[in-house]
């Protein structure tokens, strides 16, 4: 049988599973079909399960005996830095390339649960290091629009896999615009929850106090399913929250939603900077009025500190990388390379396992962490991060979604930027916001742009207040027509 795989979403493939216009099998069957036809040219997975169908069918003895939820049955495809029980997790990492995982991620326990069928785990930067899915150790990933150009990053064989139909809905994680920033890219839709709302175990640590798991998805609505399959406080990570129970560090307040349209609040001095490609700024123009004509207040807001976020963005990530890292020590796991003593095993291992965006993350967050520069920049780095919020909560007491778009650019050909690590951080200046407040954000299709004869995705971010993710939703779906 034929299955419209184009137009599908989770609700829709939940009530033809329970109608029985097609079984679990056939509906995995017809991802793996287009795996099949299509990801020698995408590669957007690193493995395809060889259990995949099996998984299925117990999903469709659920569906007959009436225990079905919402997700049961549904096919999705996983980012490989989150742990599968036995599955390998390499973070695209030579380093990880055997490593089996010996427990289930908490998002991971909490999808089987409800039925998921897990297809495969989906390229990435390695480690969750990068903003292009160049970087990982077993290839790049080719954006399904136009196969010459990058995927966006780290998330970006999740986003490939959504965007051409070789799955229905993936986890990706989001450091700074990971998920957000691909989604952009290939033109699906990308979350990135309040920190502390999904579960970071079992998740692979990249930065650990921006990390965040979460959906990517064709629509704004299969994002609310998941994010609420995966949200909650979890004993295995001290950092998880209730979202809105107030009784965290961050500040709920509550949303205007449901009483009013929400206020959309433009950080113009913000988007007036260089760097923007017309089409891009054209489309958030045309997203602007959209918003207007559907009824939403339209006000100018005032970031001042965000013109520091990227530079405080990349202190930051560079340290945390450099303590995170260190567990890869050629002992406790992971690839070892015999030297000629124990440090030259710690060495050789390390140079064999890790790539040089790895590498380079780790020289300079060890010098920013080094005696006599701490203070000159990870501590300042600190200070100007709770300025950045502050000026988001500011913002928050007379707006209820920040608007920007996801990304300065369009999708960037393969080895564009690879020769330049600035031009490439330079893509994150939209995203890096929400990870260093703490904030939700969603990236969204708004538009197109012809590059080169090829119709190449735009993104528009919305971002709320902490554990505001209601609001994104509903705000998303009016806006994309759902």
């Amino acid at each position: 049988m034929t299955i419209d795989l184009k137009n599908l979403t989770i609700a829709k493939a939940a009530e033809g599973l329970k109608k029985g216009s097609f079984t679990s099998v056939q509906l995995t069957q017809a991802y793996l079909d287009e795996i099949a036809k299509r990801d020698g040219d995408i590669h957007a997975y690193l493995e395809v399960f060889a259990d995949t169908l099996q998984s299925a069918e117990a999903a469709d003895i659920r569906i007959k005996n009436g225990t079905a939820g919402p997700l049961t049955g549904i096919p999705m495809a996983i980012k490989d830095n989150i742990l599968i029980q036995d599955k390998i997790a390499s973070s695209a990492s030579k380093m990880l390339e055997k490593y089996k995982a010996t427990y289930d991620a908490t998002v991971i326990a909490k999808l089987k649960k409800e039925g998921v069928v897990f297809i495969g785990r989906t390229n990435m930067d390695e480690f969750a290091m990068g903003g292009s899915t160049e970087n990982s150790a077993f290839g790049v990933t080719h954006n399904p629009h136009e196969t010459s150009r990058v995927a966006g990053g780290t998330s970006g064989g999740s986003a490939a896999a959504v965007a051409s139909n070789m799955t229905l809905a993936a986890l990706g994680s989001d450091t700074g615009g990971s998920i957000r920033q691909p989604a952009s890219f290939c033109g699906v839709v990308g979350l990135k929850p309040t920190y502390g709302a999904v579960s970071r175990y079992g998740l692979i640590a990249a930065v650990s106090s921006f990390d965040q798991i979460g959906p990517v998805t064709r629509t704004v609505a299969d994002a609310e399913i998941i994010f609420n399959a995966i949200k909650g406080r979890d004993t295995k990570d001290g950092t998880t929250i209730e979202s809105g129970d107030g009784k965290t560090a961050v500040t709920y307040l509550p949303s205007r939603m449901g009483k009013k349209k929400p206020i959309v609040g433009i950080p113009r001095s913000f988007l007036s900077m260089g760097g923007i490609d017309p089409d891009v700024k054209k489309s958030f123009e045309e997203s602007e009025k959209r918003f207007k004509d559907m009824g939403y207040e339209i006000r100018d807001i005032e970031l001042p500190s965000n013109q520091y976020a990227l530079p405080v963005y990349y202190i930051l990530n560079f340290a945390e990388v450099s303590s995170n890292m260190a567990r890869f020590d050629a002992v406790k796991y992971g690839l070892h390379v015999n030297g000629k003593d124990s440090i030259d095993d710690y060495f050789e291992s390390r140079r064999a396992g890790l790539g040089k965006e790895v590498i380079r993350r780790i020289l300079l967050g060890t010098y920013v962490l080094s005696s006599g520069y701490y203070d000159a920049y990870y501590n300042r780095a600190n200070a100007v991060r709770s300025m950045i919020t502050d000026d988001f909560l500011k913002a928050f007491e007379s707006v209820d979604i920040i608007a920007t778009p996801t990304t300065p650019s369009t999708a960037f050909k393969i080895g564009e930027k690879a020769s330049d690590p600035v031009a490439m951080y330079l893509e994150d200046i939209f995203t890096v916001t929400a990870n260093l407040t703490g904030l939700p954000a969603l990236s969204i299709p708004c538009g197109t742009a012809i590059k080169e004869g090829k119709s190449l995705p735009i993104g528009l971010q919305l971002t709320a207040r902490h554990g505001d993710e209601k609001t994104l939703f509903e705000a998303g779906k009016d806006f994309l027509g759902e």
